[in-house]
């Protein structure tokens, strides 16, 4: 067959395919473009999962209708001005975006500038531009895209449902939100719970209440600065300590120069620099960003910029993963603030039978004995008084002290004798010592209660008087909305029956605020 040229449409769809391959990816494209003009605010609105709708509103610097004519045309952009790539200072510089959506759907565009006195609007319809005219607009820009893949019927068969695609933009949102701190978002649509996240202060404090908002309450709590330089490069943000952790890595957030990216060598350092001190089917809980001069980060190597390349990887890599090792190191043996208490009370029944302090003999010390040697050097925690009616400590006893009943050290575990920092229980053995991390061993302890019970007469449940109040995300709460049926074969079903009036008003109050606070009616399993 003879070699042709490809008509201009169909350029525009096959290059659609790459850059906008669902929903979400326009959304990221279209956000790049607000923030490179400068927004402080955006506004986004989906229907269908973005398939129906996709609206982005702005607050930037806007377009003059000349510059609105030929934003639509492939590879023009006016974030190259001097037309050097090893300069890229812009989220979006392939000047791509545009006519790539408008190649697959219907695009319609209304933006004005500050010199403007009026706004000016387009439509593109499957890559056919129309003429620019006038239009009434605030300073800032809008974008609408419909029906999005009309025009390639093919690619609509490889979307997700309505509910996914909704999740897949929210999370897009997040990350981008994450890196941008000073910019107020806005997200809405069916299918997933609205968010709204305000406009943060400048510097560490702002970056932390955003982090707060998109990782939860706890994450403050539980996390140290992050903050090295070496050669150019500077690594900053927050880590999560050892003992707040996830099953997955969806709470790892990473960013080069502004810019979210899920990068290969950026993830293998920030497990690197937990490798020591996190379980290896565990992922922790981090929001790093990597700044650099721009000729030593190369950010068109991925279709999507979801990659970025380094010029020098080794350096990266161990910049990070020394900052991590650091922010942890100086943390020492902080624990999570989740869950220690609750442990606590659970390691009573394991180490210790009933009536062990009555039963105890007492010990006669010649030395500053007894409870001083409670209040020791590294005994001298808030926690460690949870080991008081065990009897006098016997971290530091002497040869005169009553030997220890050998029913009670035969135990698996042994028997509790100390609690150091608030992580670790020691206990003493017939033959060792074990020192034991609580918090693995409350999970343990409840995942174990959880399988002889299912095992044995499956999962008996009964229902809440009173609703359990669970702050979630709006994603998770969605995600957890959309598993109901799983959570109902689990023991946790949510109520059909209406609560009485005072409740439901408490509940309608509750689940107005921010973060999104569910009602759990949940039947709690036993």
């Amino acid at each position: 067959m003879a070699v042709r040229r490809l008509d201009q449409v169909l350029v525009d769809q096959i290059a659609a395919g790459e850059v906008i391959e669902r929903p979400a990816a326009a959304v990221k494209e279209l956000i790049d473009n607000a923030l490179d003009a400068g927004a402080s605010a955006i506004e986004i609105t989906i229907l269908a999962g973005g398939r129906q709708l996709i609206r982005v509103v702005d607050d930037g610097a806007g377009m003059s209708p000349e510059d609105l004519a030929l934003c639509v045309e492939r590879h023009a952009t006016s974030k190259l001005p001097t037309g050097d790539l090893s300069a890229i200072r812009t989220l979006g510089f392939r000047g791509e975006a545009l006519p790539s959506i408008g190649s697959v759907a219907r695009l319609d565009i209304v933006t004005r500038n500050a010199a403007s006195p009026a706004g000016s609007a387009i439509t593109v319809t499957t890559g056919e531009k129309g003429p620019v005219r006038p239009a009434a607009s605030g300073q800032g820009t809008r974008i609408e895209v419909t029906d999005l893949f009309f025009a390639t019927p093919a690619r609509l068969k490889f979307l997700k449902s309505d509910r996914s695609e909704a999740l897949a933009v929210a999370e897009t949102v997040r990350r981008i939100a994450l890196c941008h701190p000073g910019v107020r978002f806005a997200l809405s649509g069916d299918g997933i719970t609205p968010v709204m996240l305000p406009r943060e202060a400048d510097g560490e404090a702002g970056r932390l209440a955003r982090l707060a908002r998109i990782l939860g309450r706890d994450f403050p709590d539980n996390a140290v600065p992050v903050d090295a330089a070496r050669e150019g490069l500077r690594v900053h943000g927050f880590a999560g300590l050892p003992t707040f952790h996830r099953s997955n890595a969806q709470g790892i957030h990473l960013a080069v120069n502004g810019r979210p990216v899920k990068d290969r060598l950026l993830l293998a350092a920030v497990r690197g620099g937990y490798a020591d001190v996190l379980a290896g089917d565990r992922s922790p809980v981090i929001a790093l960003s990597v700044e650099c001069a721009p000729d030593l980060v190369d950010v068109n190597v991925h279709p999507a910029k979801a990659e970025v390349r380094f010029r020098d990887a080794v350096l990266v890599r161990s910049l990070v993963i020394q900052a991590v090792r650091e922010a942890l190191a100086r943390a020492g043996h902080r624990a999570a603030t989740t869950g220690g208490s609750r442990t606590l009370d659970a390691m009573r029944g394991l180490f210790q039978p009933a009536g062990f302090a009555a039963q105890r003999q007492p010990v006669s010390f010649g030395w500053n004995g007894g409870a001083g040697a409670v209040a020791g050097a590294g005994f001298g925690e808030a926690g460690q008084a949870a080991f008081a009616a065990f009897g006098q400590s016997s971290a530091d006893l002497r040869a005169d002290a009553a030997p220890e009943p050998a029913d009670r050290v035969a135990r698996p575990l042994g028997a509790a004798r100390a609690q150091l920092h608030g992580t670790y229980i020691v206990t003493q053995t017939a033959d060792g010592v074990v020192i034991v991390d609580q918090h693995a061993a409350h999970e343990r302890l409840v995942y174990e209660r959880l399988k002889a019970a299912r095992a044995s007469q499956g999962i008996a449940r009964q229902m809440l008087l009173v609703p359990e109040v669970i702050e979630l995300d709006p994603v998770e709460a969605d995600r957890i909305a959309a598993s109901a049926g799983d959570l109902e074969g689990l023991g946790l079903v949510w109520c059909a029956r209406p609560p009485p009036n005072w409740l439901a008003a408490t509940c309608a109050s509750l689940c107005t605020t921010w973060p999104r606070r569910w009602p759990a009616r949940m039947a709690q399993s036993v």
